[in-house]
């Protein structure tokens, strides 16, 4: 059992670049809070500290009332200060054990990972794990190579974690995904930089429900 129970179904994962603007970025999160996103990041690594925390300040405030936990990518000390919802790291990022002391116990936390060796090194105090890239991504210049679904269908099956897939994941590939076990996805693209991101959350969100009732 997870120390921080949350719904990974639709996980929206902001992007600077494709949304345009901060205030942009704040637009398209609360659509989306408003038809069916579940969970959103805020993940800007070219940008200075002080524009981190304006948005999440603002993206904390258009959340919060949906009900829509807000996670911020990487830095701790931003989700200390706007009191965010919880931090998700990488590999190369601040360690687990680290992350979880500055946090606190009550704050979500979760962990990129890619092989079965990332996987078998993580260790306690992570609530739920992103496991990707599945397929190959634009968005992430750095990302590892994409697993491919059957090793994704494997790394699922042996974690007893929540996961939420990630990784070039649209409306028409992602229903695999959540019958191999994942708890969810994370998208990018297919809402950030959307013409009507309402649309495009509200598309998955049925496309998600759909897969679950089969898996």
């Amino acid at each position: 059992m997870t120390l921080n129970p949350i719904d990974l179904s639709l996980y929206l994962v902001l992007d600077p670049d494709l949304c345009g603007s901060p205030g942009e970025m704040v637009r398209t999160a609360r659509l989306a809070a408003e038809n069916g996103a579940t969970v959103v990041q805020l993940r800007a690594p070219g940008w200075k500290k002080r524009l981190w925390l304006e948005t999440a300040v603002a993206l904390k405030s258009a959340l919060a009332p949906l009900g829509v936990p807000l996670i911020i990518n990487d830095h701790v000390d931003i989700a200390l200060a706007v009191d965010a919802d919880g931090v998700h790291i990488g590999q190369g990022d601040l360690p687990v054990e680290e992350t979880r002391r500055l946090l606190g116990p009550n704050k979500i936390l979760g962990l990129s990972v890619s092989t079965a060796a990332e996987l078998a090194a993580v260790p306690s105090g992570v609530d739920y794990l992103g496991i990707g890239p599945v397929y190959p991504t634009g968005t992430k210049p750095d990302a590892a190579p994409a697993t491919g679904l059957p090793l994704f269908a494997e790394l699922v099956a042996a974690t007893i974690l929540p996961v939420v897939a990630i990784g070039g994941i649209k409306r028409d590939n992602c229903s695999p995904l959540l019958v191999a076990g994942a708890g969810g996805v994370a998208v990018v693209s297919a809402i950030c930089g959307q013409n009507d991101a309402a649309w495009a959350t509200a598309a998955l969100r049925e496309m998600i429900e759909s897969a679950c009732s089969l898996s």
